[in-house]
């Protein structure tokens, strides 16, 4: 034992988990060998940091989702991806209103459960390994936080290019952020002045997930005000053309692709 995780698919096995434990099908973690255990996602930050959530939000249906939710799925048009589809929570409703939608994920295992949910069209990749698919998109949704995918000022221009090649002509981004900049947590804003020194965004947070056994590889995600998405986005082809905040501090960014 080393101490370290064995790097795996952390969040195909924590959502499989969550799946068995929400319907009673298939292995769940147990306690004392009888009881399901609640399945808690664990994020370690690379200054130690470490926080703990429940999983089954994953699964929630949209009795259970916060109102900016709402608001983002209303806003689709046409052919649609959802990045970072997870359990399919997004495209689950999607499909039912009749919107053509495909979810798109990293992890193999997060895909297998949003099959069993039934979502029926499903890419396993990034967006852009999904360029050379020679699909193309209106709508492309970043929910559940996922405007972290941008990852920081090196990878969102290169984000928002395979983006571009993916659209079709006046396509949008729908894109939910976290402006982490209310907190008055040393914790937190000794961080973000940490970050700022070393030339990052101050809520580019560098972070691993673990869940049992198993860890990612850290990577970048990015929590940031809407004025700092707004200075990723410039001269990339995309206009960030409204920003929802009635949620404050979380926050809808759209953006379209300029003409």
């Amino acid at each position: 034992m080393t101490g370290e995780p064995q790097i795996g698919d952390v969040i195909g096995e924590l959502l499989r988990d969550t799946l068995a434990v929400a319907t009673g099908v298939g292995p769940r973690p147990l306690v004392g060998g009888r009881l399901p255990r609640p399945v808690i996602e664990i994020i370690e930050r690379d200054d130690g940091l470490i926080n703990g959530a429940p999983a089954a939000h994953y699964l929630d249906g949209p009795a259970d989702w916060q109102p900016y939710d709402h608001r983002a799925v209303d806003r689709v048009r046409g052919e649609t991806l959802d990045i970072g589809t997870g359990a399919g929570r997004i495209a689950l409703l999607l499909q039912e209103r009749g919107v053509p939608v495909t979810g798109l994920d990293t992890s193999a295992g997060a895909l297998a459960v949003s099959r069993r949910r039934g979502v029926r069209r499903l890419v396993h990749g990034t967006v852009d390994t999904h360029v050379a698919d020679g699909r193309r998109y209106d709508t492309f949704l970043l929910l559940g936080n996922n405007l972290g995918l941008f990852e920081g000022r090196e990878r969102a221009p290169e984000f928002l290019a395979a983006l571009a090649a993916l659209a079709r002509p006046g396509a949008q981004i729908i894109a939910h952020g976290t402006d982490p900049y209310g907190t008055r947590d040393p914790l937190h804003t000794g961080y973000h002045e940490r970050n700022r020194r070393r030339g990052r965004l101050g809520g580019q947070l560098r972070l691993r997930l673990r869940y049992r056994e198993l860890g990612t590889d850290w990577f970048d995600y990015l929590v940031c005000s809407a004025d700092e998405f707004g200075a990723l986005v410039q001269g990339s082809g995309w206009r960030l053309t409204d920003v929802d905040d009635r949620d404050a501090p979380y926050y809808l960014a759209t953006l379209r692709l300029a003409d």
